[in-house]
């Protein structure tokens, strides 16, 4: 059974001077007259990632990389783009608590019965002063976007905003518990997008792992899906997902990894996610549609949560309150990213199309 990679991106820090290609001028069809908004898109990183407040993020743009860095060029069409900064490999709670501090300026707090029943601090890192964003409430909202386990990081984190936490308030006096688990704040945030996110975990993970407080654990089938079950879908914000394929169908079934377009460190585990099928330990049976995928996840899981409502996207009808999904991306793992190895110098353009799209919502 495949196995997750953990790529050892310190490598590629010093390289970028180097090697830097830089994006090609756009050609998408932005026409701003039509735009209704224009709220901040703040970007999460994905396992093992880094953003704004890491150093390396001036050597290697994670949202970028080799590519060149992309937020930057984003920003001078118009949009307003941040890179958040949340720990590489724990759990999406912990990663969503993170999100909620940076962009309020405050105490990470990682919540009194959280912290208590996974044995590590209530309180993690000052940003007090140094808010990611210059403002974040109901009249200046944000707009997601999740880059695989980020994904599941910013739809709890919307969920949080929106409903609190019953096992939080029903621990922490009034005036103590953080008002990131009070909830009423659904409005806060416009939309989320969703990039090459194992929504109901992924294949790439044969046994779940046994601490319970990490990504690992979040990222197995049987506890995505337990996960998604607490996570609500509001009925005013806008979801989208963009799945990915870099694999192609065999004779006998299978897929294999497109060695054209995907980096050379996802390939092995590409073919044997693309011939794995079987039964979860909770007893989750996961078929012939869980064979596509990127690399590192099913193409299959990142088109939306199982447990929230969800439809293709459909041009001029998008729907609140419901996952839309956008064609599926043909690229790797890393392609949505900007891509590390393989640049992947088109994906400037899909943003633009996308953000001008919610932009004229």
């Amino acid at each position: 059974m495949a196995k997750i990679i953990v790529f050892p991106f310190s490598l590629l820090f010093a390289f970028l001077s180097i090697f830097g290609i830089y994006l090609p001028k756009p050609e998408a069809d932005i026409n701003k007259e039509e735009w209704k908004t224009n709220y901040s898109y703040v970007f999460v990183h994905g396992l093992m990632g880094w953003g704004e407040y890491d150093a390396q993020y001036k050597l290697m743009p994670y949202w970028g990389m080799f590519g060149g860095e992309l937020l930057g060029k984003l920003e001078k069409e118009g949009y307003n783009c941040y890179a958040a900064s949340v720990a590489g490999t724990a759990s999406a709670w912990d990663r969503a608590c993170e999100l909620y501090a940076q962009l309020t300026g405050t105490v990470v707090d990682y919540g009194k019965a959280h912290s208590e029943e996974h044995s590590h601090e209530r309180f993690g890192e000052d940003f007090t002063g140094r808010a990611l964003i210059p403002a974040f409430d109901s009249e200046n909202k944000i707009n997601l976007l999740g880059h695989s386990f980020g994904g599941a990081t910013m739809r709890l984190f919307a969920s949080l905003m929106a409903v609190g936490s019953e096992a939080e308030r029903a621990v922490t006096p009034e005036d103590e518990i953080s008002p990131f688990f009070t909830g009423g704040k659904a409005d806060y945030i416009y939309s989320l997008t969703a990039l090459s996110a194992p929504h109901n975990g992924t294949t790439a993970y044969s046994a779940p792992a046994e601490d319970k407080d990490t990504a690992a654990y979040d990222m197995y089938i049987d506890n995505a899906m337990k996960l998604n079950e607490s996570i609500v879908t509001d009925e005013n914000t806008y979801y989208f997902s963009i799945a990915c394929s870099a694999t192609t169908k065999q004779e006998d079934g299978t897929y294999k990894a497109d060695k054209k377009i995907m980096e050379g460190m996802f390939q092995s585990s590409a073919d044997e996610m693309g011939a794995y099928t079987g039964v979860t330990v909770g007893g989750y049976e996961f078929g012939e549609e869980w064979l596509e995928n990127d690399g590192l996840v099913n193409t299959f899981s990142a088109k939306a949560p199982t447990s929230a409502p969800s439809k293709d996207y459909e041009e001029g009808n998008v729907t609140a309150g419901i996952w839309n999904i956008m064609p599926v991306y043909r690229g790797d793992h890393m392609s949505l990213q900007g891509g590390m190895m393989k640049a992947n110098l088109q994906v400037y353009e899909l943003y633009l199309n996308h953000f001008d799209m919610i932009n004229s919502l």
